[in-house]
Formats: structure tokens, C-alpha cells, sequence
């Protein structure tokens, strides 16, 4: 199944690598350099930011939203292509794959684009001293299973939809907001306490934190152990609920 996936992408691979390299280095330079350069100006923000610069805030939260978006836009339309419009699903389920194993398979591939384009943005921010950190490399990670546990779920509400007029409404009402609000760019604390709870529903905060706390060096290993949990339970539920549904499109 990983393989189905791995073929398309090879063809396509240099342009897929480019826009999910160039979108967060764009962000990166809007954000983290500009608005950082008066964020760091303001007297007492170190202490609002745990000490470190805006730009080196910003980073984690730069690779964990990457992973959100990307898995999120691969788990609509491709998923509903392959179950209605080109039929792929119902090709490899004819094999003796499945909808376990494509399931499965889409869950594996996601975690491999996200470590793709995630590794890739962190190779070229080790290249800035304000920016290198050991803490890159886990922070990769922690963005696989962020991807992860987006996929997943929006996988399941991609299996039951009979036309695509959903996904739209799922980028501006879930996606943008959660990149806007989750945290990623700025301390949760400064939202009202009711956004604060409804960010931290959600995956994405919980990958930020952690990543952040690799970034930093301040690592809470309970806190870690706690955060990654949680992430990780929306990406088995995700993939419960959408081997279920697939079982029932292919095979009634």
C-alpha cells in the first residue's frame, strides 16, 4: 500500500518537496524574522516566551503545523478519489489487501510525507545559528504523529462523504483556525481561557509543546509522555473508526 503511494509520488516528488519547503521558510521569514524582530524589542518578552527569541518560538511550532496541513489536505480529496473517483481503494482491495491494510498503509505513508517535509524544513533551519537545536530532530518526529493523528480522522470523515463540498468547510473551520490559534505561534496563555480549552482539544497544541520543549531544552518527560498519549489516542481512534467505514464502502 505504501508503495501504491510511493509510485504517484515519485512522479511528482521535487514539486510536492518544494511547496511544503517553501511555504514554512516564507512563514518562517513573515513571522519569525519580521513580526520577531518587534516582538524582541518589546522589553519583558523573553519572559513571555520561555526565555528564547520570537524566531526560535516560532520553529517548532513551524514543523508541527507543516505536518497538521499536509495530512490533513492528503486525507481529503486523494482519499475520496481513491474510494470514488479513480476507484484505487476498490482495485487494491480486489488483492488480498484490506481496508485494514489501506488504512494502515495511508497512516504509514502520512507519517513518511510528513517526515519529509518536516526533515527538510529543519535541515535547512539548522543551517541558522538562531535556530540550529538538537531538539530539531525529535521535534521532526513529534510532527510525524501530529500528521499522524490528523490523517487519520479526517480519513474517516472522507470515507463516509459522497462528494468533496465538506472539505473546504474542514481547511477554513478547523485548519486555519487551529494554525492561527493553536498555539504554534505564540503562548496559548495569551488567548481567552475559552479558546484556550477548545485549542487543546485538538492534537495540535499538544505536538507543539513538546517540540517546543525539545527546541528549548526544557524537556518534561512526564509532560512528554502525557502530551505524546494523547496525540497518539486521536490516530488509533482515527484509524478505528476509518477501517470500519472503508470495510463497509468496499465490501456492501
Amino acid at each position: 500500500m505504501v508503495s501504491w503511494h510511493f509510485a504517484t509520488y515519485r512522479r511528482l516528488w521535487k514539486v510536492n518537496l518544494l511547496s511544503s519547503l517553501v511555504q514554512p521558510m516564507l512563514f518562517l521569514l513573515g513571522l519569525g524574522v519580521g513580526v520577531g524582530s518587534l516582538v524582541d524589542s518589546n522589553t519583558g518578552s523573553s519572559d513571555v516566551l520561555g526565555g528564547s527569541s520570537y524566531v526560535a518560538f516560532v520553529v517548532p511550532g513551524l514543523l508541527v503545523t507543516t505536518a497538521m496541513a499536509l495530512a490533513a489536505g492528503e486525507s481529503m480529496w486523494p482519499v475520496l478519489g481513491g474510494l470514488r473517483w479513480n476507484r484505487g481503494y476498490h482495485g487494491i482491495a480486489a488483492t488480498p489487501l484490506d481496508a485494514g491494510d489501506i488504512v494502515l498503509g495511508h497512516a504509514t505513508w502520512m507519517a513518511l510525507r510528513c517526515g519529509i517535509a518536516t526533515g527538510s524544513v529543519a535541515l535547512v533551519l539548522a543551517c541558522f545559528g538562531e535556530t540550529r537545536s538538537w531538539g530539531l530532530a525529535p521535534s521532526v518526529l513529534v510532527s510525524m504523529l501530529v500528521g499522524v493523528a490528523f490523517a487519520m480522522p479526517i480519513m474517516a470523515l472522507s470515507v463516509s462523504a459522497e462528494m468533496d463540498g465538506r472539505f473546504p468547510a474542514i481547511q477554513r473551520f478547523v485548519i486555519i483556525p487551529l494554525f492561527l490559534f493553536g498555539g504554534a505561534f505564540y503562548p496559548l496563555s495569551q488567548l481567552p481561557l475559552v479558546v484556550q480549552w477548545v485549542a487543546k482539544v485538538a492534537p495540535l497544541w499538544h505536538g507543539v509543546v513538546v517540540a517546543r520543549g525539545f527546541t528549548n531544552g526544557n524537556v518534561d518527560w512526564v509532560g512528554v509522555a502525557g502530551h505524546l498519549a494523547y496525540v497518539a489516542l486521536w490516530a488509533v481512534v482515527g484509524t478505528v473508526v476509518a477501517t470500519r467505514r472503508l470495510s463497509g464502502k468496499l465490501y456492501t
